[in-house]
């Protein structure tokens, strides 16, 4: 084990973290194009377990076009085949893991939270901080939400949690002395996408002016996307983002959001999330 600035790291994971003194003091910078290759590597060649892949695709949500022969019953059917219940299958899930270390991944909205029709009302509830915080005792456990970090950390208000915010663009481990797993004991912060930071302030100026006419408009400064909760604000928003060809505009349900166009997203968080305690 070797120490870089304030994190433990292995020296298999050092490969990855070059000498960059624009680092924030107490904080590691990693190249993102060394990160994103080791990412592809770890276990042998083999990606890390299928089901980070379709994490990719939550919130916003895409509507895929599916051949209209298809039910709804048998693409329900199909669904739940793919994402089986944890309860259902805990024995199994029980049996699978033993013997490996286990790390929890929850969103925040609608997960920890009820969905709400004002996103700075989705207030978690005291039991279920209760509940996190018991959770976190036992395993590293992680929020990874499209929601600006600080925002989501207003709601949860637990520093022995890692945090990845703004779907995936800003990650964040445990406050220095919180940290329960031996691995990763010191301050940790990763912004893969810190250059579109001006960018997405410029966007999100302009949404606000674009949408103040409209009625019941919501627009968020996420820090690294922006979100635009609508009801009639289609061609406002695209008006705008044609003047940002480095940026993405996502849709979800009534909202949309506008992200920068890099690989990065919550399913490269988790498997950042794993390379970490896997390599440290």
């Amino acid at each position: 084990m070797s120490e870089s600035q304030n994190v433990v790291v292995s020296e298999a994971a050092r490969s990855i973290i070059p000498n960059n003194s624009s680092a924030p003091p107490g904080f590691i910078s990693i190249s993102k194009k060394k990160l994103l290759k080791n990412l592809e590597i770890i276990n042998d060649g083999e990606r890390i377990n299928a089901w980070v892949d379709s994490m990719r695709a939550s919130s916003p949500t895409h509507p895929k076009s599916l051949p209209s022969s298809i039910s709804s019953e048998q693409q329900l059917s199909s669904w739940i085949m793919q994402h089986p219940s944890a309860l259902e299958m805990f024995e199994k899930i029980t049996e699978a893991s033993g013997g490996k270390q286990i790390v929890i991944f929850l969103d925040y909205d609608g997960t920890l939270s009820p969905i709400v029709d004002d996103p700075d009302r989705a207030f978690m509830s005291s039991k279920m901080r209760r509940t996190v915080k018991k959770l976190a005792k036992c395993f590293p456990t992680a929020i990874v939400t499209g929601r600006c970090l600080d925002k989501v950390y207003s709601f949860v208000k637990l520093a022995e949690l890692y945090y990845a915010g703004s779907h995936g663009m800003d990650i964040k481990g445990p406050a220095k002395g919180f940290s329960r797993h031996k691995r990763v004991k010191q301050s940790l912060l990763y912004q893969p996408a810190s250059d579109y930071l001006p960018m997405i302030d410029e966007v999100y100026r302009q949404l606000l002016e674009k949408t103040k006419s409209t009625p019941g408009v919501i627009v968020e400064n996420n820090k690294f996307c922006a979100s635009v909760h609508f009801r009639c604000v289609d061609e406002k928003v695209r008006s705008v983002l044609k003047e940002y060809p480095r940026l993405k505009l996502n849709q979800g349900r009534k909202v949309f959001e506008i992200r920068p166009m890099i690989e990065w997203d919550k399913g490269k968080a988790l498997e950042f999330f794993f390379f970490l305690l896997k390599s440290s």
